[in-house]
């Protein structure tokens, strides 16, 4: 995997080749507020936000990597992980012609982000106990399989992969292994960003939209190689993560306290409501869980669903998902919300 060049031969012949747009902030990047800036087609009057925010998110970037242990430039930001799930499938996915492997039952936006870009998407169903299994994958992984997609902890059975398995088809797959880390920081896992050092086709995505509470900032993270982020800010828009994101994360990540009592809070809260769930007649089956939801397996899910949506509380129904026949994902709540939900479901009809 250390080879000369590697990763450059995965990427797409139209994007080694492209000459990425070049914003009046690129051009000029220089700091200064005495600075008369006449250069962006800005409105000159300030409110705070008339000028573009960093198109590079420098200070942004640097607190996230004292959080993660890594460098700045093994980051890329995006508008949500979507976003840079998006870009990835276009730096190196060539479309009609290369492909991917997803391990259902997962995040469904892989299949979706392969429909979208005419990307053959490979479905190698996890393991009973939902787990990856290494030899299927490695056996329908052809020479054009450019990524294969992990989630860990996965969504939406919530239990996290087996390092020994990840690390095998890591070391031994050709292309790029995406690890999809949304809700690591509700396990007790310490996660695949140290892998880094060693694996440069690793990839592993995270979120400020969950464990940090900032969903509505729409924050996604890549961790990766420089050469592969290198090529990712090749494709990605000019002004992508906008001022009051940047803003909002950088006065979070100043202030981890704050999350990390929310996070023990969460966990408290996961564990007793799971305790409470097994004491549910009609729940069948809790899985484990690394995440902040638990998926249950009951006796009719679209019944319990509606019965509860009647009696105000939203839940989600993953009965279509592989292997996941009759189960409910339900989020941990605040104490007082998990408190009402279990009050209900005890008094709903069996």
């Amino acid at each position: 995997m250390g080879k000369e060049g590697f990763i450059e031969a995965l990427v797409r012949p139209t994007v080694r080749a492209l000459t990425p747009y070049s914003s009046a902030r690129d051009e000029y990047d220089g700091q200064g507020n005495e600075m008369i800036f006449l250069d962006a087609n800005e409105n000159p009057f300030d409110n705070g936000l008339n000028r573009y925010p960093d198109p590079h998110q420098k200070s942004l970037k640097k607190l996230i990597a004292q959080v993660r242990s890594v460098s700045p430039d093994q980051i890329l930001l995006g508008n949500g992980s979507d976003e840079v799930l998006d870009l990835l499938f276009r730096v190196f996915c060539e479309p009609y012609s290369d492909a991917v492997i997803t391990l259902p039952p997962t995040y469904g936006m892989y299949a979706v982000l392969a429909g979208i870009n005419a990307v053959e998407n490979i479905e190698i169903p996890l393991t009973s106990d939902f787990q990856p299994d290494v030899d299927q994958i490695l056996e329908k992984a052809g020479a054009h399989t450019k990524i294969i997609f992990l989630c860990s902890p996965n969504n939406p059975t919530g239990n996290s992969l087996d390092p020994a398995r990840v690390l095998a088809i890591l070391e031994r797959f050709s292309g790029l292994v995406v690890i999809d880390e949304a809700y690591i920081d509700f396990s007790e896992a310490e996660g695949f960003v140290p892998l880094l050092k060693t694996h440069p086709n690793l990839v592993v995505t995270q979120t400020l939209s969950k464990a940090f509470g900032l969903a509505g900032i729409r924050l996604g993270i890549c961790f990766a190689a420089p050469e592969i982020i290198a090529f990712l800010k090749r494709v990605k828009p000019p002004y992508n993560v906008n001022e009051l994101t940047q803003q909002r994360a950088r006065t979070t990540l100043s202030n981890l306290d704050k999350v990390t009592r929310e996070i023990g809070e969460l966990k408290a809260s996961r564990a007793q409501l799971r305790k409470g769930l097994l004491d549910i007649p009609f729940v069948k089956e809790v899985f484990p869980t690394d995440a902040n939801f638990i998926l249950a397996r009951v006796d009719n899910a679209r019944l319990r669903y509606r019965q509860l949506v009647d009696k105000g509380i939203v839940v989600r129904d993953r009965s279509s998902q592989l292997g996941c026949a009759n189960t409910l994902r339900f989020t941990v709540g605040t104490p007082e919300e998990n408190t009402t939900l279990l009050n209900t479901l005890k008094i709903l009809d069996t």
